[in-house]
């Protein structure tokens, strides 16, 4: 070998390590409790310290079948005892909902159910979950029927963004009141899509990746932010990997997101957004690629739970949980 290949193959060595090595300073990976059942497509937030991951698909089985298996089931994680519980199941079966913890309530939002021989009804339903008496209620539905949307919280306020109304796509973002029980119309999000991710950070809501009509052949590497103080929508960095059925969660102001499906297989990319910078950074992978995930952030911790090991309909009781160190 010439000196100058072994001067670059030394170079190129050398810029691969550093990047491992600050890619793995920012975090690491660990197991955690499986869930008691296989899902996918699920919601997942924290409240009170606990994790509930709600809904989705279950295995098929004899016992789901005549419900095409779209699940009811709720779940509890303790981190203080790595353990899950069942608690109080949803009043009709959800995949695909939308989901949200506000003033000790948990909130399920819309989302797909079955209506005939499909499991695509888009639905407008509004949950909330009383966690002290374990008792679930029906507020005032959503204007606008869909799944596969985003939901966040800003400023007591629900926010629910995108989705698939059963036939287009939505880039409806309607807000709701909890104080009360009323929902309006903000600025529509410019690009809509389904299976994206929407969380609240320094401010501002993100909405990022998706895809259109739930075709993931065609996913997107779209962030968009909104200010609520202006009412508009404004384009950020790109989300390095194209991605849908994603997840995300926020921890110290910095937004990761997590897993994914294509044609091609489901990710195990993990991603870091620092918004005061517009800039996204890659972080050490999930072990396990999944889609149709669910994400919650405990004790600075991000929780990444169940969801499909390939494309479509597959199902897991995985728990990892990342670790940021930095």
């Amino acid at each position: 070998m010439s000196k100058l290949k072994f001067l670059i193959t030394l170079l190129v060595l050398s810029n691969t390590i550093l990047a491992h090595a600050e890619s793995a300073s920012y975090g690491v990976w660990h197991n955690a409790a499986s869930t008691l059942e296989k899902r996918t497509e699920i919601a997942a937030a924290a409240l009170d310290g606990k994790i509930y991951a709600v809904g989705g698909f279950s295995q098929p089985s004899l016992s789901n079948v005549l419900d095409f298996a779209v699940s009811r089931m709720v779940e509890v994680y303790d981190p203080a005892t790595d353990t899950w519980t069942e608690t109080t199941p949803l009043p009709e079966g959800r995949h695909h909902a939308g989901i949200a913890a506000l003033d000790g309530y948990l909130y399920v939002i819309g989302g797909f159910t079955k209506g005939g021989l499909s499991v695509w009804r888009a639905a407008a339903t509004l949950y909330q979950f009383n966690p002290v008496n374990q008792t679930w209620r029906e507020l005032k539905p959503m204007p606008t029927a869909r799944g596969a949307l985003g939901v966040t919280v800003y400023q007591g306020h629900l926010y629910a963004i995108g989705g698939y109304d059963g036939d287009n796509n939505s880039a409806a973002v309607e807000v709701f009141d909890p104080q009360t029980n009323i929902w309006t119309s903000v600025a529509a999000m410019p690009t809509a899509r389904d299976h994206l991710a929407v969380v609240t950070a320094s401010d501002k809501i993100y909405a990022i990746g998706g895809r259109p009509s739930l075709n993931y052949r065609k996913n997107m590497d779209v962030v968009e932010a909104y200010d609520s103080a202006t009412n508009q929508w404004h384009s950020r960095a790109k989300l390095p990997t194209a991605r849908s059925g994603i997840a995300a969660g926020v921890i110290d102001g910095r937004i990761y997101v997590v897993g994914g499906e294509s044609g091609e297989g489901t990710f195990n990319t993990h991603e870091m957004y620092l918004p005061d910078e517009d800039r996204w950074v890659v972080l050490p992978p999930m072990p396990t690629a999944r889609h149709g995930l669910g994400a919650a952030v405990v004790n600075g911790r991000l929780h990444v739970i169940s969801g499909g090991l390939t494309p479509g309909a597959s199902f897991s009781q995985v728990h990892e949980v990342f670790t940021p160190t930095r």
